[in-house]
């Protein structure tokens, strides 16, 4: 299977980041690439929740998945938009949803990022996600082709027990479109993305954000970059460094089976309890 990993530095501008991310995609496309993936929030990069008020809105209203959806049904690929930053619509909090679209252009599967970033990484920077966002209450796994993908987003990284029920429920991909944190990411992102292949088998696939983001409101966000494919055997295939593109990979899915074979600690769970 041939992936295409999108890496871009979305403003706050969901117009502006459409255009971006359609050629972003028409180029990977072009690549080859069967299934292509986009970050974390490719709608809009944003910390201003006023901001996002005004130029959110409910997926029934967003204009980038239909314009998204279209898109992958003209290119003939399978799209994971990473996730579109969204109005909810029954609170006033927004959502961080994944969508996976067929190359039929209709959604297969949605996600809403679990874990949120709430944490102060210093004196200056600090997120608190469960203030604007509600966080998603179910795991999901979807299929590419006959390979079934496992979704999640940016922070679920941290909770290894969610990929293991993910592989433990057959995922063979599992997708972590991302946001990182320059501060976190130099010493936990790649070591992360890694733990999670090894620990379940699986090819981790981690396109990112990157770079300064542009911010009409509030303060401008800074990203990591560094989009990722990682291998069962927990090998880096691609790190795409700091700079907006496509990075293209092949995966050889038989992979999968055989480091699941010679190293089947998927089926070595046991029941234990914690003393204190």
């Amino acid at each position: 299977m041939r992936v295409g990993l999108i890496q871009m530095t979305s403003s706050d501008d969901p117009s502006e980041n459409l255009s971006a991310v359609t050629s972003l995609i028409e180029a990977a496309a072009a690549d080859g690439a069967e299934f292509v993936l986009t970050p974390e929030v490719t709608n809009c990069v944003s910390a201003s929740r006023t901001g996002q008020t005004q130029v959110l809105a409910t997926e029934a209203e967003d204009q980038t998945l239909p314009a998204l959806c279209d898109l992958a049904a003209t290119l003939g690929v399978t799209l994971l938009i990473g996730s579109l930053a969204l109005r909810a619509e029954d609170e006033a909090r927004f959502v961080n949803r994944s969508f996976l679209i067929g190359p039929d252009g209709l959604v297969r599967a949605r996600y809403d990022k679990m874990h949120m970033f709430d944490v102060t990484l210093s004196e200056t920077e600090t997120y608190r996600e469960s203030d604007g966002y509600r966080p998603g209450d179910r795991a999901v796994v979807s299929y590419v082709k006959d390979t079934p993908v496992g979704l999640t987003v940016c922070y679920d990284l941290r909770f290894p027990y969610l990929y293991r029920d993910l592989a433990q429920a057959g995922a063979c991909i599992l997708t972590v479109p991302s946001a990182f944190s320059p501060d976190t990411g130099p010493v936990h992102w790649e070591t992360l993305l890694r733990a999670r292949a090894i620990e379940t088998g699986s090819f981790v696939l981690a396109p990112a954000q990157t770079g300064a983001h542009k911010a009409s409101r509030g303060r401008a966000r800074k990203t990591w970059g560094h989009s990722m494919a990682v291998d069962p055997w927990g090998n880096v295939l691609a790190d795409a460094g700091t700079s907006p593109g496509v990075t293209s990979v092949d995966l050889d899915m038989s992979m999968v089976e055989d480091v699941r074979r010679r190293l089947p600690s998927l089926t070595h769970d046991r029941s234990y309890e914690v003393e204190t």
